[in-house]
């Protein structure tokens, strides 16, 4: 009885069936990281392409829309033609995430990849509220440019208990919504950079498709660190992929297509954002709202600052 109790084998697969998996069986995850340092991956043109497309169009494109439409479509007291991008972003950005995740040759860990997205889609949904009433107020005179307090429709309201709640609003849209939106969308990036090592360097070159996707992926992260206040999170970031980049070499592994080019896209955006700051150094306004030891300032402010007074004054003439 006792030896007919015992635990067996599991019988071999038959040839040219389908190796079993499930939670009994260490087929997939116990031979893939035997395998991890020889597969490789193709450029994924299609994700990147819609990666890429998506960002210009619904995160940098929405508070475009927002102010080019008419207003007698998107009343203020109803969502905004942003909104409805931002919506579709929550939904898009997730997914091509977890494409890309798929697509990786490696095993990932996918328990921080699953809480990551979740925690992505939390913190960018909060950051939909509160950028929808932000970006709404500039219809009423708001200036990005100054702080709630001081802006000249908010310093005068009555009672003053209502300055505080539109700070409470600009703590969730600027702070948290941008940490639990930005966070696990770089540490996704990451993790998935993770994977994008070969032994082939033959596999270590960028296609034309990805070289030609290179800029316009390197101009919307400088927007995203910019108007996102993240040089901190970018920073470190890049800082963690050059660390695995000069590791990985010491082990004969060298970044494939896919790697390159997230990689070559944060350099250029670093090379963008140091032209940015040089380039608004001077600027005494916006040092005043920017006084940190990182001066880093945002392009809608400088866009309210600078760029609608001088639309304003060609309407006038």
């Amino acid at each position: 009885m006792q030896s007919s109790a015992r635990r067996r084998p599991f019988p071999a697969a038959a040839p040219g069936s389908p190796q079993p998996s499930g939670p009994l069986y260490a087929g997939r995850h116990g031979a893939a990281k035997n395998e991890d340092t020889s597969k490789t991956s193709p450029f994924h043109l299609d994700l990147w392409f819609y990666f890429t497309l998506q960002n210009w169009v619904l995160d940098f494109g929405r508070p475009i829309a927002m102010i080019i439409l008419p207003l007698e479509w998107f009343p203020l007291n109803k969502p905004s033609a942003g909104d409805y991008f931002h919506m579709a972003y929550n939904v898009i950005t997730p997914f091509l995430l977890l494409k890309l995740i798929e697509r990786s040759p490696k095993t990932l860990p996918r328990s921080m990849v699953y809480v990551s997205i979740i925690t992505f889609v939390m913190g960018a949904s909060i950051h939909l509220v509160g950028d929808s009433v932000n970006h709404r107020l500039i219809f009423s005179g708001y200036q990005h440019h100054l702080s709630v307090r001081e802006n000249p429709i908010i310093r005068n309201l009555k009672p003053e208990t209502l300055i505080d709640s539109f700070e409470l609003l600009y703590y969730y849209d600027e702070y948290l919504g941008h940490s639990m939106w930005y966070i696990p969308f770089f540490l996704i990036l990451f993790i998935y950079f993770t994977g994008c090592f070969t032994p082939n360097e033959d596999e270590s070159r960028m296609p034309m498709s990805a070289l030609l996707l290179t800029g316009p992926s390197s101009l919307y992260y400088w927007y995203l660190v910019t108007e996102g206040q993240i040089f901190i999170l970018y920073i470190f970031t890049f800082f963690a992929m050059m660390a695995l980049v000069m590791h990985q070499k010491r082990k004969g592994l060298v970044l494939d297509s896919n790697g390159l080019f997230l990689f070559y896209s944060f350099i250029i955006t670093l090379v963008l954002i140091a032209v940015w700051v040089v380039w608004l150094w001077n600027d005494k306004t916006l040092r005043k709202k920017y006084p940190g030891v990182i001066y880093i300032p945002e392009p809608w402010a400088f866009y309210t600052l600078h760029m609608s007074n001088l639309h304003a004054a060609k309407e006038g003439l």
